[in-house]
């Protein structure tokens, strides 16, 4: 009973966004926020196509939360690989940055540079390209002129977002409907093992990634102090 008080008086304010997001996923209001995760998805199989020597020849997104990456060369098996995994370990670098460092302003800024090159590279589509511009954009404002507390909370609620909206899209596309033609769907087509193998294989890594982060990144507290601390002159 202690160390769960204790866990509460710590993290109370992260349960409280926790249980904040998970109530309202599927709302109007947090629909720009699982668009960004759909992002953060086609931004990882970009980003491992890149890596691996290929070319990202467009990058689409669309308000039904749909998205494709249209590349030519690369491992197809990373690249196929990393939209699932590799937006939720962005997820999970931003959360445990929120959470352990003071480069929230830096890293946001960072953010919506690579948003806005990929938007003037990458994105084709109308939505995508309005989507990438005005999120990039309110990274870089918020970076700028926003309280260090403020983009703290702002990763925050990509990194807890992220790791939300992986296991349960893995568990949606893969297991619960591997009809769909998904990441897991092309996997087991070229490199066979099957589509609910894949999925099952993803959702094993992603709640170890989730129990890794939140082991070795909570620390005893992760409430944001929400006063300033008084100080004394002489």
């Amino acid at each position: 009973m202690r160390a769960a008080g204790r866990f509460l008086k710590g993290h109370w304010q992260l349960l409280c966004l926790t249980l904040a997001v998970a109530a309202l996923w599927q709302t109007p209001a947090l629909l720009p926020l699982r668009i960004l995760t759909v992002y953060l998805h086609e931004l990882s199989h970009a980003a491992a196509t890149l890596l691996t020597g290929g070319d990202v020849l467009r990058l689409t997104i669309d308000p039904r939360e749909g998205g494709m990456v249209i590349s030519r060369g690369g491992s197809r098996f990373l690249g196929l690989s990393a939209g699932y995994t590799g937006s939720l370990l962005i997820g999970s670098a931003l959360f445990v940055i929120a959470l352990r460092t003071d480069w929230d302003r830096k890293v946001l800024a960072l953010f919506g540079a690579i948003t806005l090159a990929v938007a003037v590279f990458y994105v084709r589509n109308l939505f995508a390209l309005g989507f990438t511009l005005v999120t990039g954009a309110l990274m870089l404002a918020a970076s700028r002129y926003l309280s260090l507390k403020i983009n703290d909370m702002i990763l925050r609620v990509i990194g807890i977002s992220s790791m939300i909206y992986a296991p349960l899209d893995i568990w949606d596309d893969t297991i619960a409907r591997p009809y769909l033609r998904s990441d897991a769907r092309m996997m087991a087509e070229e490199f066979g093992g099957g589509t609910m193998l894949w999925g099952g294989l993803w959702l094993a890594i992603s709640l170890g990634v989730i129990w890794f982060t939140l082991r070795h990144g909570l620390g005893r507290t992760s409430n944001i102090p929400l006063r300033s601390p008084i100080r004394f002159l002489r």
